[in-house]
């Protein structure tokens, strides 16, 4: 079984990710982590990266704990991507070798 099955997830919620604005099958405060992972990731693609809006926005369904871990899983999200991307990495290969796997079985049991 994949491992974000394992974790609970379903593939109806990880194939729509990308379509997350239009999908009604998220939380409001999925959406919230969703628009601040966005803006946390497309910095350069507005003068305000991350608009007090996207702040506000998750405030309601965050305490400031969950909001710091939130920051800090995206931006790990993003240097893993972007480690990867810069040496031609393709993301889960490793996951295909016996070791990995097992670790990562593990983890998760």
């Amino acid at each position: 079984m994949p491992l974000l099955q394992k974790a609970g997830e379903v593939d109806k919620d990880l194939f729509l990710v990308s379509a997350w604005r239009d999908a009604p099958y998220f939380t409001d405060a999925e959406h919230a982590a969703l628009a601040r992972s966005e803006a946390v990731t497309r910095l350069s693609d507005r003068a305000d990266p991350v608009p007090d809006e996207i702040w506000k926005e998750a405030a309601p369904h965050y305490d400031e704990n969950a909001l710091a871990a939130l920051t800090l899983w995206i931006a790990m999200t993003n240097l893993w991507n972007r480690l990867n991307f810069t040496t031609r990495q393709i993301a889960g290969e490793r996951v295909k070798s016996p070791e990995a796997g097992a670790a990562l079985e593990s983890a998760v049991a």
